[in-house]
């Protein structure tokens, strides 16, 4: 029984890490990823890293203009947040 579980966890995992799915649009479409960090910016928040995930979202790590660390997906076509995590 032991194994069954300690199985179905490890199979299970990197689905419980996976971000969410932003859009299914061509990249054709979305925004520049300069010009919307650029704007991100504009709007007091500070970016450390940056990059696009498998569920095709931007993804930000940084600080919001709270100076709260924090995560955001976005999608890179409306811009919208999809998810945001608030690290502190």
């Amino acid at each position: 029984m032991r194994k069954i579980l300690l199985l179905s966890l490890i199979v299970a995992s990197p689905l419980a890490l996976a971000g969410p799915q932003c859009t299914t649009e061509q990249r054709a479409q979305w925004q520049d990823p300069q010009a919307f960090q650029d704007q991100l910016k504009a709007q007091g928040y500070e970016i450390s890293k940056f990059k696009i995930t498998d569920g095709n979202c931007y993804e930000i790590y940084g600080f919001d203009k709270d100076k709260r660390k924090v995560e955001i997906y976005h999608d890179p076509v409306s811009g919208k947040a999809v998810k945001t995590e608030i690290k502190g």
